[in-house]
């Protein structure tokens, strides 16, 4: 996102919600978010809307055909790990009843985003943020985010 611009934030209904912003957030680690935004829209078509079942169901086949795909960002890393995101939102949505109570089981922000690194892959601390602040979360003000980030690096 350009410097000063906070993207808009969604109340999410389902998992899949939360996978399309999560997504977004792996395909924007180490890329320009404009390519991210120019291929969203094809990106969610190859990735069903991001039906969480579809996508947690893909395997090493559907994978490598994405990783061919023009339509998307074509790292299989990335593609990967959304697809094992995907299958651990659902675990997570399981062990505490909805996702959101898995998100507000934590102490603090930093907590959570401690937490999040661990369970999901190609989630940084800036990735985090962006998720959380997307889907409707409490986080710190983007400034008090970077400043007690940078110590952390």
């Amino acid at each position: 996102m350009p410097l000063g611009v906070a993207p808009d934030r969604i109340v999410p209904e389902k998992l899949d919600d939360y996978l399309e912003i999560q997504t977004k957030a792996v395909f924007q680690s180490g890329m320009s978010w404009k390519v991210v935004e120019s291929k969203w829209p094809t990106i969610r078509e190859a990735f069903n809307d991001f039906q969480i079942g579809a996508v947690a169901s893909m395997d090493d086949a559907a994978v490598d055909a994405l990783a061919d795909d023009k339509r998307v960002i074509r790292n299989r890393r990335k593609l990967q790990a959304i697809t094992d995101n995907a299958r651990r939102m659902i675990e997570l949505e399981d062990e505490y009843g909805s996702f959101q109570k898995y998100l507000r089981s934590h102490d603090s922000f930093w907590d959570l985003v401690k937490e999040l690194r661990k369970q999901f892959k190609f989630m940084g601390e800036m990735g985090c943020y962006y998720w959380l602040w997307v889907v409707g979360e409490d986080v710190p003000d983007h400034e008090t985010f970077e400043a007690e980030r940078t110590p952390r690096k």
